[in-house]
């Protein structure tokens, strides 16, 4: 069968090599700062905001992935120091991406006077997109796919094309493709809360918690079927918790292979299930203490000047104008 599998590697400009990988995450920058400016437009917020969120927040989410990511697998690193720096070979964390994210945006967002929730809330289905596009990278790479399965299933089951299949055989051994699994999983995620979003009975905040429930319930299915994932040794009722979980998958599926030397319980899974019953929490305690009184659609005031978003630069315009006409 004629060979479609991917180089890694999109092109070279003499001895730089500019890989799939990093363009794939650019791509996914880019398709979500796209829908937050255009969100953000809405309640005034200029493209200039978001722009500068993407330029702090894309290197904070970066750094935060992959020293998530390096922390679970220092005996690799310890050795070879200066391939933690090779994040072009993959080997970066959602979460640990999500944690150097939000750090960053409370930081951002106080400073320029804006509740995070309100802007967290804009920004949740740019999170939910460059999700769905960035697992395409780890298609690219060959990395984060899920246990061995016949060929057969994936051509005639889930019917994928060639380029697809072949990039799943993986020194002569087809498995699961759980990027894809994923992917899809986050492009309904993204459709539902883009429509959620025009719902009056959404209240700020809860637009983010929407999605980290969706993101975390199906990271936590997809994760079982992983055989390359983060763990560590917990206790074992807790790790007969997250297997009592996914225990509706076995169905159709079976576990992907976890190291035991690594630990018995896969961290993402436990870190998905903490986040739907904090999200969930949050909701109910937010909504009966009054705290989310703010609906998702009421203007976003800037707590600094008590102004609407974009009011300070309407002022500014109106008087560099007023300035011309008098000139």
């Amino acid at each position: 069968m004629f060979d479609l599998r991917l180089n890694p590697i999109a092109f070279s400009l003499g001895p730089i090599s500019v890989h799939w990988y990093g363009i794939i995450l650019g791509t996914a920058a880019l398709v979500g700062l796209l829908l937050a400016v255009r969100e953000g437009k809405r309640f005034g917020l200029s493209p200039d905001f978001f722009m500068d969120l993407l330029l702090l927040g894309v290197p904070s989410a970066i750094i935060g992935a992959r020293i998530y990511f390096v922390s679970f697998k220092w005996y690799e690193y310890k050795d070879n120091f200066l391939d933690v720096f090779k994040i072009w070979n993959g080997g970066i964390a959602i979460y640990g991406a999500l944690v150097g994210a939000f750090v960053c945006g409370i930081i951002y967002f106080r400073y320029k006077g804006y509740s995070f929730w309100r802007i967290a809330d804009i920004c949740a289905p740019s999170l939910i997109a460059g999700q769905m596009i960035g697992r395409w990278g780890n298609f690219v790479n060959q990395e984060a796919y899920g246990g061995p399965v016949d060929e057969s299933f994936l051509r005639n089951t889930l019917h994928l094309p060639n380029w697809i299949v072949n990039q799943m055989n993986v020194e002569g051994v087809f498995h699961h493709p759980t990027f894809l699994y994923e992917s899809l999983w986050n492009l309904v995620g993204l459709v539902i809360l883009l429509v959620i979003r025009r719902r009056p009975f959404l209240r700020a905040g809860e637009q983010l918690f929407a999605y980290f429930i969706w993101y975390s319930i199906g990271r936590f299915y997809v994760e079982g079927l992983r055989t390359d994932s983060l763990a560590f040794q917990g206790a074992d009722w807790a790790a007969k918790v997250m297997d009592a979980i996914w225990s509706p998958m076995t169905v159709v599926f079976t576990h992907g292979y976890l190291n035991p030397a690594e630990g018995n319980i896969r961290v993402s899974q436990l870190v998905s299930v903490l986040l739907v019953i904090a999200a969930v929490a949050l909701i109910i305690i937010r909504r009966r203490t009054g705290a989310a009184s703010t609906r998702y659609s009421d203007l976003i005031v800037n707590f600094k000047t008590g102004l609407p978003a974009g009011a300070e630069t309407k002022k500014h315009q109106a008087a560099s104008a007023e300035k011309s006409t008098i000139e």
